[in-house]
């Protein structure tokens, strides 16, 4: 008669694989008999009041409700009136400017941003600590002042 080619390792690890294989079926029994799946909608509706916030008691139908008017409703932005030419001078101090490589910046009196100045957009020359009056424009780097008039 041959010996059986099981040895010890082997029932020892088939035994492991039977332990896990019934832990995990426990596991899967569990989560099945505590799932919340299959609950009512009534348990996963939120509602929002008045003042926006979220509540879980839907809404009071007998109270008045608001008439809104068609002609009221905005849909996207609204048009921006053009800003008023004496809004956009502004006034600042020149905290830098290199005359021979011809830029420098402006220090904004009112937003306290630094702003870069290029010799193109001056209309007169101007030096460290000058108060002066500029525009704004949008450059490829940030913003640029254009039209610098030593104040």
């Amino acid at each position: 008669m041959g010996r059986s080619q099981e040895t010890f390792s082997k029932k020892e690890k088939e035994k492991k694989r039977l332990k896990k294989r019934q832990d995990k079926e426990a596991k899967k029994e569990d989560r099945k008999a505590n799932s919340s799946k299959g609950h009512g909608l009534d348990d996963m509706l939120a509602y929002v009041d008045d003042n926006g916030n979220i509540t879980s008691t839907p809404p009071d139908p007998t109270k008045k409700k608001k008439e809104i008017k068609q002609e009221d409703i905005q849909i996207g932005v609204s048009k921006q009136e053009e800003p008023d030419p004496a809004d956009l001078i502004r006034k600042g101090t020149v905290t830098f400017f290199n005359t021979s490589k011809g830029y420098g910046f402006i220090r904004d009196h009112d937003t306290q941003e630094s702003i870069f100045v290029h010799q193109n957009g001056l209309t007169c020359p101007i030096k460290e600590n000058d108060k002066v009056t500029f525009e704004v424009e949008k450059g490829q780097k940030g913003l640029n002042a254009v039209n610098v008039k030593a104040a």
